[in-house]
């Protein structure tokens, strides 16, 4: 293990001391467990970057394609029925070999021109 100097604004050193005091722990085990925190989450952040280059339209349409169109269970429901869609419910978005993947296959196609 190595040690760091760490030069704080004075309230961030009150908040951290106070906070790390709440949760019965020191102030060095909070600032380590925050930045291990950040760093997961910017390191999943350039991972999703990275994949999304890699990203294939056509392919995500053709693997949702083999997805049946059916009602969620039960369970799977949404409680609030307050929330509006952001986009259009899947059997208008995938309504058939005319719409569905073939449709994003054309606009590929066009784009590539």
């Amino acid at each position: 293990m190595s040690a760091l100097s760490l030069r704080l604004p004075n309230s961030l050193h009150d908040h951290a001391r106070e906070l790390a005091r709440t949760e019965g722990i020191s102030i060095n085990q909070l600032v380590a467990t925050a930045l291990a925190e950040k760093m997961a989450a910017l390191l999943t952040e350039e991972y999703f970057e990275r994949r999304a280059k890699r990203a294939s339209r056509v392919k995500f349409l053709a693997a949702l394609s083999r997805v049946p169109d059916v009602e969620p269970a039960p369970h799977d429901r949404l409680k609030s029925t307050s929330l509006t869609p952001i986009s259009p419910p899947l059997s208008r978005r995938r309504g058939g070999s005319a719409t569905g993947a073939g449709g994003a296959r054309r606009k590929q196609t066009r784009r590539a021109r």
